[in-house]
């Protein structure tokens, strides 16, 4: 690596590890592109994002588990969920318009927006589970793996506002939120590593600063309010739904037409 690559990977794991503390998301939507753009192709991008994920996230569960926020229950039931929705995912992957989901997903990151906006995050508040309840985090589990398998997305952005609207208060979601990332992470990992998309070194040197900042945004996130935390995660997301619009209306046609007929000769 040389060292604008290695700055760059420096200052994308310092940026990651910290949401990922402050939201409970995994920070595949900053890491992917940043890779992509020191030179890794797509798929390798993707596979060593996922690979840095596993020590960003057990430094997060730690930190949130110490302060006892985690629910160890609801996030077994997210990672049976994900496997399950995985391969529902990669089922439909050739079978649905991709520019439907795309956008049906930016309708949905919209959403959450907005009850992240409205609504009053309880910081003391824990899920109380029923047989119900339970399969609600399930059938929430199928909903990331699908959405993962189908467009490539991470699942914070689903399972903490979920788990929140089911009881959880905001840093026992965030917490659960990363402790569920975790199987999907290890698996999806050993399968790049056999076919060898993982580019070990950037995984590494990611990860490891990543883990490093992850309880510096867990601290952050007990720091302030919950009102204060739904916001800056309200804001986070505004981003990501940018991104989300532009990825689909690349695969939009009346967009490739406009651009088709409107592109400078």
């Amino acid at each position: 690596m040389d060292r604008r690559t290695l700055a760059i990977l420096v200052l994308v794991g310092v940026i990651s590890g910290f949401l990922s503390g402050m939201f409970g998301i995994g920070g595949g939507s900053i890491i992917v592109p940043a890779l992509v753009w020191t030179g890794l192709q797509q798929r390798q991008a993707s596979a060593t994002s996922l690979a840095s994920m596993i020590p960003m996230s057990l430094a997060g569960v730690a930190s949130y588990a110490l302060g006892g926020h985690v629910d160890w229950l609801a996030a077994l039931l997210l990672a049976v969920g994900t496997v399950i929705g995985a391969q529902i995912g990669t089922w439909l992957l050739d079978r649905l318009p991709e520019v439907i989901l795309r956008w049906l997903y930016v309708g949905f990151l919209m959403a959450v927006i907005a009850q992240q906006l409205l609504s009053t995050p309880s910081r003391e508040s824990s899920i109380r589970l029923s047989p119900a309840v339970a399969l609600i985090i399930l059938l929430v589990g199928v909903l990331i793996g699908t959405l993962s398998g189908l467009l490539g997305v991470g699942g914070g952005a689903i399972a903490v506002p979920a788990l929140a609207l089911l009881g959880a208060s905001d840093l026992i979601a965030r917490g659960t939120s990363l402790l569920a990332i975790l199987p999907s992470s290890l698996s999806g990992t050993f399968t790049n590593l056999r076919h060898h998309l993982v580019h070990a070194g950037q995984g590494l040197l990611l990860g490891i600063v990543a883990a490093l900042m992850t309880p510096v945004g867990t601290w952050a996130a007990s720091g302030v309010s919950a009102r204060v935390g739904a916001n800056l995660f309200a804001a986070y997301l505004c981003l990501i739904v940018l991104r989300c619009i532009w990825a689909a209306l690349q695969v939009t046609p009346a967009f490739q037409r406009y651009r088709a007929n409107h592109n400078p000769r």
